[in-house]
């Protein structure tokens, strides 16, 4: 009997790797679950398909489709929630929509889960926005970046301040997943993800902004930056964070109702003018960009503490960010329907 895995959002960014991983075991049944919404995601479901595996499945639904899910996670081993409203831009522009997606469509599939597959693991991919603006900590500005004083990176601990809707409703979502393991004691694991960027990334000014930048300097086309360039991101290469799903289910009596940060921590960092001119090295070419006003609830500096993650599952990064953006920029050349 195989395993029957569901991946929501299985034909996005992460969920596009992890399907692919995941098919790798042929002891998997592998079904991914995409409203297909977002630019760039067909490429990836026709990629999945070429793989020609016969323990694929893809269903085009909504997670607003409560009746859908129920069938679908019916006799699951293990569910991976990537599916998300994912743009900050977009969730002020109709917090409605953003809430539907985000918060009920999430309650759904647990509820989902509770009652069709009550034994399954539950990993979700929460955000970093959960922490808000985070404009208690104390910075100091440099000349391509900001430098955050007395701070080494962002724990656990850090108070919850949504700040954004997007933020709201994500940060509905996560407590949520969290608190379904403590009253119906669903093995739920939460990851509240940085920057995670690689392969099968189709960025835009709105998300995905490291691979958006790639795309538009191979292009040559122009880059508008939000802000002053400064604000600082760690990096995470998308096969580390698959890394950490993969140990959280192995370690699923462990870290059941637990919450991760995860990011490439204070050795993998950018502002995004850093990012620039590493480009600007690599393509060895200068770049056209832009300004443009601040975001509503942008971060000036983000960096995750992943010392839980390390303690509890041994987890750590192994990509560094120069390696792997080269990996992302080979990508990007190779696929001509991104470029």
């Amino acid at each position: 009997m195989k395993r029957k895995i569901l991946v929501t959002g299985g034909a996005g960014f992460i969920g596009t790797n992890l399907v692919a991983e995941l098919l790798a075991d042929s002891d998997n049944y592998v079904v991914a679950y995409d409203n297909l919404s977002r630019s760039g995601v067909e490429n990836n479901l026709q990629w999945l398909k070429s793989l020609r595996k016969k323990n694929f499945a893809f269903i085009r639904g909504d997670l607003r489709d409560y009746k859908k899910l129920k069938e679908v996670v019916a006799g699951c081993q293990q569910i991976y929630h990537l599916a998300a409203q994912v743009a900050v831009t977009s969730s002020v522009l109709d917090p409605v929509e953003d809430f539907m997606v985000n918060a009920a469509g999430t309650l759904y599939l647990l509820e989902a889960c509770r009652k069709k597959s009550p034994e399954a693991v539950f990993i979700f991919a929460s955000t970093n926005k959960v922490y808000g603006e985070l404009k208690h900590l104390r910075l100091k500005e440099g000349k391509s970046r900001y430098f955050c004083l007395g701070n080494k990176g962002i724990s656990e601990k850090e108070n919850l301040d949504f700040h954004s809707p997007y933020g709201c409703s994500k940060g509905t979502a996560d407590q949520y997943v969290r608190d379904y393991y403590r009253i119906y004691g669903t093995k739920t694991v939460v990851f509240r993800q940085s920057c995670i960027y690689g392969p099968h990334q189709y960025g835009n000014e709105d998300q995905g902004w490291v691979a958006h930048f790639v795309i538009r300097a191979l292009r040559g086309e122009k880059i508008v930056i939000y802000g002053n360039g400064k604000q600082v991101r760690d990096l995470l290469e998308v096969s580390d964070l698959l890394n950490a799903y993969r140990l959280a289910v192995d370690y699923i009596s462990k870290c059941a109702g637990q919450i991760y940060n995860i990011g490439g921590g204070v050795e993998n960092t950018f502002s995004l003018l850093e990012l620039i001119y590493f480009l600007e090295k690599e393509l060895k070419k200068k770049l056209d960009y832009t300004f443009s006003d601040w975001r509503p609830g942008d971060q000036k500096i983000y960096v995750s503490d992943n010392t839980r993650l390390k303690k509890d599952l041994g987890w750590k990064v192994r990509i560094k960010q120069e390696e792997g953006i080269r990996k992302l920029i080979h990508w990007v050349k190779n696929n001509p329907g991104v470029k």
